[in-house]
């Protein structure tokens, strides 16, 4: 495995993984895309993996992409600069399609590339002194695949004024907007994050797959669409086990 990623033994049905890199502030290079990327895989075959949390070692989740490599890679040419770009972009793509949900425990800084990967995550719990921004436009880049993710999480104004000012903002504010889903206190950071994940982790699994994938699915489909596509997931759902079990047990339940 990777040195730039850390991935402890699945429990509770939660496979934890760590940006590994704290002396670059975990910036995202090849390696560690590619390391994030090869996690995924392998949890999208493990039974056992019912959420994947990912966070970052030392004192922040993420500083951006690498500059060093870019600069490289852009030295060497549009097609090399597009190949790197893309290495980053097909992470999305994947988390976007990963069946388990994909959650980020944001502490300290995650700023660029690092709030991107923060945002392609299907939900993010950041500590009270975490803070998140997008300040490319200072060093005259563009947050480009970001916003992808972005400009479906919140509002465009809001977005635009992310973008395009490049301020960093605090874990209250980024949850005020929509960017972040929950915000703890940075004492009980690592408590709360782990509860959290283990109490989605105990949601039955077709359950979780099935809402991720309906979910995403539906991005752009009109509304008679949506609803064929809903009945279909409905329908399905009714044949699984989980589903059979669950309303069994909730029946005997409402019989004492």
């Amino acid at each position: 495995m990777s040195a730039v990623v850390l991935a402890s033994e699945v429990r509770d049905g939660v496979r934890h993984v760590s940006l590994n890199r704290p002396e670059k502030r975990n910036a995202l290079n090849r390696e560690l895309i590619t390391a994030l990327s090869e996690q995924l895989r392998q949890a999208a075959d493990d039974d056992a993996t019912r959420v994947v949390l990912i966070r970052g070692e030392g004192k922040d989740f993420c500083a951006g992409a690498d500059l060093e490599e870019m600069t490289a890679t852009a030295d060497a040419g549009s097609a090399a600069s597009l190949e790197n770009a893309m290495t980053l972009g097909n992470l999305f793509i994947q988390m976007r399609s990963q069946q388990q949900p994909i959650i980020a425990a944001v502490h300290g800084r995650a700023l660029a590339g690092g709030c991107g990967l923060a945002t392609a995550c299907d939900m993010v719990l950041a500590s009270d002194d975490a803070m998140f921004g997008y300040p490319e436009v200072n060093l005259g880049f563009v947050p480009a695949m970001v916003m992808a993710m972005l400009r479906r999480k919140v509002h465009e104004s809001v977005a635009f004024e992310l973008i395009t000012t490049g301020e960093s903002i605090s874990a209250a504010r980024a949850q005020e907007i929509g960017l972040v889903n929950r915000v703890y206190r940075t004492g009980d950071f690592l408590g709360a994050t782990t509860r959290m994940v283990r109490e989605l982790a105990d949601k039955p699994a077709s359950a979780l797959k099935l809402s991720k994938a309906l979910l995403y699915e539906l991005d752009g489909a009109g509304f008679t669409e949506a609803i064929e596509r809903g009945a279909n997931v409905n329908a399905g759902a009714r044949e699984t086990k989980a589903y059979r079990d669950g309303v069994r047990d909730f029946l005997d339940r409402s019989k004492d």
